[in-house]
């Protein structure tokens, strides 16, 4: 009557796609705060930047698509 524990095994497959989007935000954090002014703020405005620019690209396209 005693029941083995069942093994549950997960497997991620979206680890490549992490690492890229990883490599994507450090380039637009470099194109960012490079053409940033250097100051404080302006560097704080290029992390943001680089954090959110897929929205708008991805709204434009939508945008040009006419959906």
């Amino acid at each position: 009557m005693h029941e083995q524990p069942s093994r549950i095994r997960v497997v991620e497959k979206a680890g490549p796609w992490g690492f890229f989007f990883l490599l994507c935000y450090i380039g637009a954090v470099i194109y960012f705060v490079s053409n940033s002014s250097g100051g404080l703020w302006d560097v704080v405005l290029g992390l943001l930047q680089a954090a959110v620019w897929p929205v708008y690209v991805t709204f434009h396209v939508l945008g040009i698509l006419g959906a």
